[in-house]
């Protein structure tokens, strides 16, 4: 069997993966539109957005929850808030 060489697919999923940065914060405000004001534990602030898992799974983020972020290295001033603590 040939292996697929088209230039859409991408096949260097795991290297992608690596660029991810997860870190944990309290939220301390929310915003309209599923975004949040976050402060990090190494004392940023940043703005946070609810992931479409979340969404679809009505998890609801109050203010002063502890949640875990996903963020990527080109952007420190934006994340997606993946997981509420309990």
């Amino acid at each position: 069997m040939e292996a697929n060489n088209s230039p859409g697919v991408d096949q260097n999923n795991d290297q992608n993966s690596k660029k991810i940065i997860k870190v944990d914060g309290r939220v301390i405000e929310a915003l309209p539109n599923a975004f949040f004001k976050v402060l990090l534990d190494d004392g940023r602030e940043i703005t946070g957005f609810l992931s479409g898992k979340m969404r679809l799974n009505k998890i609801k983020i109050l203010t002063g929850d502890k949640v875990t972020l996903e963020m990527t290295p080109y952007d420190e001033k934006k994340g997606r808030i993946v997981y509420r603590l309990k």
